[in-house]
């Protein structure tokens, strides 16, 4: 494979090399309100058994989160949130060596999370919310995502506008990264994502999803987060609950860009025609 491919991600005790095949990150969602499995997985038990499943089924690495981002969706208090999300974390962290994202705007959060057995801060405010975040990240060696979205979760979707949206999302995730970089946190523990749905139209997105090579060509490692959304809807003409097809589409073209990590709700299903693709990708590159 190019060299010139390759991503480093360096977090808690792990090394990655990324970019040939998409690491899959699975959703575990404790929350009553979630635009696809809200309410689903809100107890603790079965928040913990789903994961373990998602595991199974060839899950790189998870995603909890205790606070619903989707568009018009409320805050949630910080005592709520450690509730839901905190015997979640110490629950998996007993029982899997995968590593554990903590899906959060609020430091308060994250770090309860690190202590928990959390590996990685998923945030999809790109540390803005609450500057403390970034005290916590440069204290620690976690993994850090960061997130572009336009406003807020309650006005993101209220007529998001860009002139260029591949360049400005690019560039706002670049400032966010500058400001990680002033503080002493290693490039190399930073990965980034465009915020699919997060302030964007659905040709937004589109626009995004076909320009991963813009992304990459920062340097971080590029998350996806497409799985069952709204945009899905405008292309299929599927409700949530019938866009698994239309994830899996999405997938195979993000993969044949070199996106370098999906977070998705259906892992089996999109880590299986991954590597049917894959096969079939070599078989065909030695024939030509």
């Amino acid at each position: 494979m190019d060299e010139q491919l390759i991503r480093i991600w360096k977090f808690s005790d792990r090394i990655w090399n990324l970019g040939e095949l998409p690491k899959i990150m699975g959703i575990v969602n404790v929350t009553p309100d979630s635009f696809s499995d809200g309410g689903q997985w809100l107890a603790p038990s079965q928040a913990i058994a789903h994961a373990l499943e998602l595991v199974e089924q060839g899950a790189d690495l998870l995603d909890i989160g205790g606070e619903s981002t989707r568009p018009g969706a409320e805050p949630v208090s910080i005592d709520e949130e450690l509730r839901r999300v905190i015997p979640v974390i110490e629950g998996l962290a007993g029982q899997t060596e995968i590593p554990i994202s903590i899906d959060t705007m609020k430091p308060q959060v994250a770090q309860a999370a690190l202590d928990s057995g959390a590996h990685i801060i998923n945030d999809v405010s790109a540390f803005e919310f609450d500057a403390a975040m970034i005290d916590i990240a440069s204290k620690s060696n976690c993994g850090i995502i960061l997130m572009h979205m336009l406003g807020t979760p309650q006005t993101m979707q209220a007529d998001p506008h860009y002139e260029d949206v591949v360049s400005e999302v690019v560039d706002s995730l670049q400032a966010r990264v500058a400001k990680l970089l002033e503080q002493g946190i290693s490039a190399e523990r930073i990965v980034i994502d465009p915020g699919i749905g997060f302030g964007k139209t659905a040709e937004h997105n589109l626009s995004l999803l076909t320009n991963i090579k813009s992304l990459r060509a920062t340097g971080h490692p590029v998350l996806i987060g497409h799985s069952r959304k709204r945009f899905l809807g405008k292309i299929i003409g599927r409700p949530v609950e019938e866009r698994l097809a239309g994830t899996i589409g999405v997938s195979i073209a993000l993969a044949q860009q070199y996106a370098d990590i999906l977070r998705v709700h259906d892992v089996a299903a999109v880590k299986d025609a991954l590597s049917a693709w894959d096969r079939l990708r070599n078989e065909l590159d030695e024939k030509i």
